[in-house]
């Protein structure tokens, strides 16, 4: 079993304990940061929604919002509680061009290898309109591989600069570190980050 399925089996055998988990963490900080950068009645991909907190939060803001996972199951959960249809995909598999004015990614592409992490924002960044934005978080740190069941690929601020180096699609805008919200686990930290999709007058 390859490092992709261990994590999509972990997923599918604990999503309703992750869900549970996870649907009321508090990521307001972070979703105003990343809504004050879209325009009124953005479209948004929720992409790796879980359980599908974040997607209920933007279409109650009045937002356009489709939403994807990789788990069936957790596809499963997040339908019933968002109300539309979640659909199964890897992040591997996105194809839309020039669709969204905001990719949201909530510690959910963490769980790829960095020439993996490097297609899919390549991805994100065709899927993005010309100056739309991109939301993601990182577990802080330096580790790489497999842990508690499901591959994390970590940064700190350096390794992320010099990593978003080789990404000449996506201009970091900001970076900052905060504390993990889930009761507990306060003392894990998460590098959060936004970037823009610039023209190629601007990124070269």
């Amino acid at each position: 079993m390859n490092q992709s399925d261990q994590t999509l089996k972990y997923y599918e055998e604990n999503a309703e304990n992750f869900a549970s988990d996870t649907v009321a963490a508090d990521m307001s900080d972070a979703r105003q940061r990343f809504l004050q950068c879209l325009p009124q009645q953005a479209r948004i991909l929720d992409f790796g929604c879980g359980s599908g907190r974040d997607t209920k939060f933007f279409l109650d803001s009045g937002f356009a919002a489709d939403a994807v996972d990789g788990s069936p199951e957790l596809c499963r959960i997040a339908s019933e509680y968002t109300g539309i249809d979640v659909k199964q995909m890897l992040f591997q598999e996105l194809d839309a061009e020039d669709v969204y004015d905001g990719v949201w990614a909530c510690s959910s592409i963490l769980h790829l290898p960095k020439e993996e992490l490097k297609d899919v924002l390549g991805r994100i960044a065709i899927a993005l309109k010309e100056g739309g934005i991109l939301y993601t978080s990182f577990k802080y740190g330096t580790f790489e591989g497999l842990r508690s069941g499901r591959y994390f690929t970590d940064f700190t601020e350096e390794s992320l600069r010099d990593f978003w180096g080789e990404i000449p699609a996506l201009e970091l805008l900001e970076t900052w570190i905060t504390h993990d919200v889930r009761p507990g686990r306060e003392d894990e930290r998460w590098i959060n980050l936004l970037a823009v999709r610039c023209g190629e007058d601007i990124c070269k």
